[in-house]
């Protein structure tokens, strides 16, 4: 997160635009920055005149709006998933990826309390998690859900709460001990509480995990410093090499 000098999940927020331009199909063509073969695939399946629920392809849907999110067209991009989420069976691995992908896309135009409303309905059609996005029991698609308890975290911290972000990060990680990115974010939060050898853990996890960005070199230098490991902060620091906001994981279906 940044607030001030601090690392964040996702980018400053953008806002909708004013007019706002929708899920725009053409007629005349495909979509603009977006794979000519994912833009035709997707207008015949949401021709809504003759649209049958059955016969759509969410997994489809949901790779235009991957597509989108990476040419930066958020508002496309939600409806993608929107759309998605709505003609994928109730309680589906591709209905939960749809509406985590969802609160990603709300989250990078700084709509953060839409964007945890997202991730809280992935978790509650997945695995019977309340509304307000608590604990629950484990699920199948333990990936899934790790990876709305994250991005629900830090939507949580941009909305100024302070004790639930960590929560979720650690069921997060208690999920999925794999996902290097929810390692990052209880070690974050457990900095930001003062728990610096604990944060420290943390992030360490996430290096050997593969997660070697900026930012996470940054968090561990700041749990040392604070551990009084000056040397090795100083070492953790000369890592830091920019590019410390990072953006909200756009979980992917399984083949």
């Amino acid at each position: 997160m940044k607030t001030a000098s601090r690392s964040h999940r996702y980018s400053d927020g953008q806002g909708f635009d004013d007019p706002y331009e929708g899920f725009d199909l053409g007629p005349d063509g495909p979509v603009v920055d977006v794979d000519p073969v994912d833009d035709y695939a997707l207008a015949e399946l949401v021709e809504e005149a003759s649209l049958v629920a059955e016969d759509v392809d969410v997994a489809a849907l949901v790779d235009v709006g991957l597509d989108y999110l990476a040419v930066e067209q958020y508002e496309q991009a939600i409806d993608a998933f929107g759309r998605a989420a709505f003609y994928a069976e109730e309680g589906s691995r591709e209905a939960r990826t749809a509406w985590v992908n969802k609160g990603v896309a709300l989250a990078l135009l700084g709509e953060y309390d839409e964007a945890a409303g997202a991730h809280r309905e992935a978790l509650r059609i997945g695995d019977g998690t309340p509304a307000d996005g608590r604990a629950s029991s484990t699920s199948p698609d333990d990936d899934i859900s790790a990876t709305a308890h994250a991005n629900l975290a830090y939507a949580l911290w941009e909305l100024g709460e302070s004790t639930r972000p960590l929560e979720h990060a650690e069921r997060a990680v208690t999920l999925d001990p794999r996902l290097a990115e929810a390692w990052y974010d209880r070690g974050y939060f457990l900095n930001e509480s003062g728990r610096h050898e604990e944060a420290l853990t943390c992030l360490d996890n996430a290096l050997t995990l593969g997660l070697r960005d900026s930012w996470v070199h940054d968090e561990r230098a700041r749990a040392l410093d604070a551990l009084g490991e000056y040397e090795a902060a100083a070492e953790a620091e000369n890592r830091v090499t920019g590019g410390r906001i990072r953006r909200g994981d756009a979980a992917r279906l399984t083949e």
